[in-house]
């Protein structure tokens, strides 16, 4: 059994990307793991200020937000799926923030398992290379990640598509694979 946790970073609950992630959370259960699924949007976590406390000097971040929660969750993970939609070919501003303000941990992130949700209006994959590269930036500063996967779900213009897609089948088959 593995302790996965899902990161879903849609500014819109039961958007498309979130609900890839409550699908790929079913199928991790129906394989036995334990999962905790966190819509980023009902947190509230700060810009980085770049103040260098953390980096610097090693003392806590002074933003007092749920970033630091959100942290330790990430820390206690064997599995971290990170979801996003794709906002001007990049990661939603929920997840960029929470990935700018994992400084004070990312040294400690080393080893996991990550998994990519990304969602996208254009109907072309290729769109979310950027978004990708984006998330492959943030596991380049880990010690030792291991890439399990990544759902470039194409083509999902209206809010509720992905319900009826065939992305929903597919993510709840990689949570079935983790």
């Amino acid at each position: 059994m593995k302790n996965v946790l899902i990161l879903s970073s849609s500014p819109r609950k039961d958007g498309n990307s979130d609900t890839l992630c409550q699908a790929l959370a079913e199928g991790a259960r129906e394989a036995g793991h334990h999962v905790e699924y966190l819509f980023l949007g009902h947190h509230r976590i700060a810009p980085c200020t770049g103040c260098g406390l953390c980096s610097f000097h090693g003392k806590p971040c002074p933003i007092q937000d749920d970033a630091k929660a959100i942290q330790e969750k990430m820390l206690a993970a064997d599995v971290i799926v990170m979801a996003t939609p794709v906002y001007f070919y990049s990661l939603s501003a929920q997840m960029k923030t929470l990935i700018d303000r994992s400084c004070p941990y990312y040294e400690r992130m080393g080893g996991k398992t990550f998994g990519f949700v990304m969602t996208s209006a254009d109907d072309d994959p290729a769109c979310m290379d950027r978004t990708l590269e984006a998330f492959r930036g943030y596991l380049a500063c880990l010690d030792a990640p291991r890439e399990a996967f990544a759902l470039r779900a194409a083509g999902l213009t209206h809010p509720a598509e992905a319900k009826a897609s065939p992305y929903l089948e597919q993510a709840k088959t990689l949570g079935r694979a983790l």
